[in-house]
């Protein structure tokens, strides 16, 4: 199949990222195809069903696609168990590139994703794994921390002092179109970062200053961190999760890279910055 004939499968295609990598790859003229669980139109794709649940989603999915952009399957503390399957069918059916999202915070052959992340390079010959830092929009929408806020001015977290290099959702996707479509995949993991490392309280200052809103950053405990996300997600993903958190207040995140800089040419967006883009929207 020539390449021009060819599908960039969007996996997550509603979601965070997968919406926008579906969009800048549509606005380039390739042809993708939006994969979501009610094969949701995504304007500029083709829409159709994907549900990692569901195996028998994944041929018609695969149809013509000769490239992939993976989301893991949410909350699931061992997405290895349905991805690798999937990637293997994935390689039979003629895709020949993966680029798997992933998180700064874990490695290859870590915990969750990173399974997959450690199988990818013996599985396809072009492939990248995106590790962004945590994301700015968890402060947007219906997120944890922007329904707090929201209900009492309050950001909870185990992450005490420690400092993340929090980024933009939009700069994220720019690196996974760059990782997708360039003539040489990157074959390799890319740490991805905002340009600065703020704390919690850093983030709690800035919205107050953007919103006019007195937000704070209120500490809690690895146990009362990991009880709080027992609530919504499995126990074992709430452990991992507030694991993350305690990571953080030992300095796990407090970096930046020139990753978006060096593939994009622009430099990522400051978390000011992206607070004053998107107070119309953030209703605090």
């Amino acid at each position: 199949m020539r390449e021009s004939q060819s599908f960039t499968l969007v996996i997550g295609a509603t979601g965070t990222t997968g919406s926008r990598v579906a969009a800048r790859l549509g606005a380039t003229g390739r042809r993708v195809k939006a994969a979501s669980r009610r094969a949701t139109p995504v304007d500029g794709a083709s829409p159709v069903r994907f549900d990692w649940d569901d195996p028998a989603s994944f041929e018609g999915a695969l149809e013509g696609a000769d490239r992939v952009y993976l989301i893991p399957p949410i909350g699931s503390p061992d997405p290895a168990a349905v991805m690798l399957p999937f990637l293997r069918q994935a390689r039979t059916a003629g895709v020949h590139r993966a680029v798997l999202l992933s998180s700064s915070a874990i490695p290859a052959g870590g915990p969750a994703v990173g399974q997959v992340h450690q199988a990818l390079p013996d599985l396809f010959s072009q492939w990248a794994v995106l590790r962004p830092s945590w994301f700015m929009q968890n402060f947007t929408a219906d997120h944890a921390h922007a329904r707090t806020i929201r209900a009492d001015g309050t950001i909870r977290t185990a992450t005490g002092e420690g400092r993340v290099g929090f980024v933009d959702a939009d700069d994220i996707a720019a690196v996974a179109v760059h990782a997708l479509t360039e003539a040489q995949a990157p074959n390799t993991d890319l740490i991805i970062t905002g340009p600065q490392a703020l704390s919690y309280g850093d983030v709690a200052a800035v919205l107050t200053q953007v919103t006019g809103r007195t937000i704070t950053h209120r500490r809690l405990t690895y146990e009362q961190m990991r009880d709080r996300l027992a609530a919504d997600v499995p126990a074992e993903f709430a452990a991992l999760l507030a694991g993350m958190d305690h990571a953080i207040a030992e300095g796990a995140e407090d970096r930046t890279t020139d990753t978006v800089q060096r593939l994009t040419g622009r430099p990522p967006r400051s978390f000011r910055a992206f607070a004053e883009r998107e107070m119309i929207r953030i209703r605090y």
